[in-house]
């Protein structure tokens, strides 16, 4: 006998966990607790009717094909850094990636990556083998969210997203096939996996890019004194732009901070040259100045400090944020910083763009903020002490909003806002018609739908590949 819609009878979860290579967690099932958790705890309430530990591509094929036929909400799940959790879906099934954790480096320079692995192993993994894939520098970030929504980095200046590099894709699309998809074989999905987000058009399983060279990279880091934050960004943002593509940098802007790092591939002595000119921009020395040359690996990891992020808790975290994308430099960085500093527990990171971002046209990627000078990252700690995630909420959505009239209708999809109006303009820009309507052909029935998906009418269930 059948069961109702989102309530599958006892025996067909039986039968799917026959199935399945890998283990099936419901509720009550030793190792559920911890099989349905992902990077943050305010999420940890949430509870999936079942994790699908997937083991091989039939795994998940077989456990889109029990969610359609269920009518069961399904999201993928990668790193779990889904900023508004939708990777843990209520009611529904996640389909847990970590499996697919495979790197391997070809002789031709070539990364053949699974949807489960993590920044951090890739890293190192490719380093030994003498290559560079331009991604994040946060060891934990699943290799699939970053990639499915562009992929923002501290090299990208020099090379491009993480997601330029992406020459092919494995997917399980809606209708249970799988498919390898590239510049030749189904190219408009293939267009959408660079930069239209997780999630949205199947579940991916692997990746193939192309890497570069491994280099050592110099890099800087400045902290000015209190109360030189509206300088600092003033300087910051005419100077960046004007810099070569293979010096990159990020701002870190707070009540009480007022701090600027960077990677430079070239010669250190030259790096000092240019970082003086942001000194002599800003008008007031340093408190602290710090330069080295590092290997990749450890440049990488130097921007990346766990104990820093709001609510951090052992491998995991407590924290929301959102974004807006700078399209100009601004015309009052005063006032612009004032209400970045107006909440003393609201943090703004800026990573720089422009570069070999901005020589690709915002339609050859699903990427449209091609032309931005910088994206902006608002974080705000969601634990207890912090507030709780509705005050978080509250405090982004002050500095969100009062940038709109500055920033305009902006916003990055690897930092999903669930209350950023208009949300589907602001992460696709000119790029949503042509993103929806690939939505429509591989997911007609909206088997991967949720509430900031592409393929919901407007709300409906939970994301995932993330």
């Amino acid at each position: 006998m059948a069961g109702l819609a989102g309530r599958p009878p006892s025996g067909d979860w039986e039968r799917l966990r026959g199935r399945l290579t890998g283990p099936l967690h419901r509720p009550g099932d030793p190792g559920y607790p911890e099989a349905k958790q992902g990077f943050f705890t305010m999420y940890d309430a949430r509870m999936p009717s079942a994790v699908v530990g997937a083991a091989r591509v039939e795994d998940v094929q077989a456990a889109v094909a029990f969610a359609a036929r269920h009518r069961l909400p399904v999201a993928a799940r990668s790193g779990g850094h889904s900023y508004p959790g939708y990777s843990t879906v209520d009611g529904g099934i996640v389909v847990d990636l970590s499996r697919f954790s495979g790197i391997e480096v070809r002789p031709d320079g070539r990364a053949v990556i699974g949807a489960g692995a993590r920044l951090g192993p890739i890293a190192t993994t490719l380093a030994a083998a003498g290559r560079v894939l331009p991604a994040g520098s946060c060891d934990t970030v699943g290799i699939a969210g970053l990639t499915l929504g562009g992929g923002v980095g501290v090299l990208d200046r020099r090379y491009g997203l993480t997601c330029d590099h992406l020459e092919a894709a494995r997917i399980v699309t809606a209708d249970g096939r799988v498919r390898t998809v590239s510049g030749s074989a189904e190219p408009d999905l293939f267009w959408a996996l660079r930069g239209g987000g997780g999630g949205n058009f199947g579940i991916v399983t692997g990746f193939t890019f192309r890497t570069v060279p491994i280099a050592d990279v110099a890099t800087f880091r400045l902290v000015f004194p209190a109360g030189t934050q509206a300088a600092l960004l003033a300087a910051w943002q005419e100077w960046q732009p004007s810099m070569p593509d293979e010096l990159w940098s990020g701002a870190n802007l707070d009540a009480a901070t007022a701090a600027v790092a960077g990677t430079f591939l070239g010669a250190q002595a030259r790096m000092n040259e240019l970082v003086d000119d942001l000194v002599r921009r800003v008008g007031t020395p340093p408190a602290e100045r710090d330069g080295r040359v590092l290997d990749h690996v450890r440049a990488m990891r130097s921007f990346d400090d766990p104990e820093s992020r709001p609510g951090a808790a052992v491998a995991r975290a407590a924290y929301v944020g959102t974004s807006r994308m700078l399209l100009r430099p601004v015309t009052d960085p005063a006032a612009v910083v004032e209400l970045l500093t107006r909440a003393p527990r609201v943090g703004t990171l800026i990573d720089a763009g422009g570069g070999a971002i901005a020589r690709v046209g915002a339609r050859e990627t699903a990427f449209p903020h091609r032309s931005a000078l910088a994206s902006f990252q608002f974080l705000h700690g969601a634990a207890p002490e912090d507030g709780g995630e509705a005050e978080a909420r509250r405090a982004l959505a002050a500095v969100r909003d009062g940038l709109g009239p500055e920033f305009g209708t902006t916003g990055y999809v690897n930092y999903l806002d669930p209350e950023m109006p208009d949300w589907a303009q602001a992460y696709y820009g000119v790029n949503l018609p042509r993103l929806r309507a690939v939505a429509r052909k591989y997911d007609p029935r909206r088997i991967f739908a949720f509430p900031q998906g592409l393929s919901s009418p407007r709300s409906t269930v939970h994301k995932g590949e993330f």
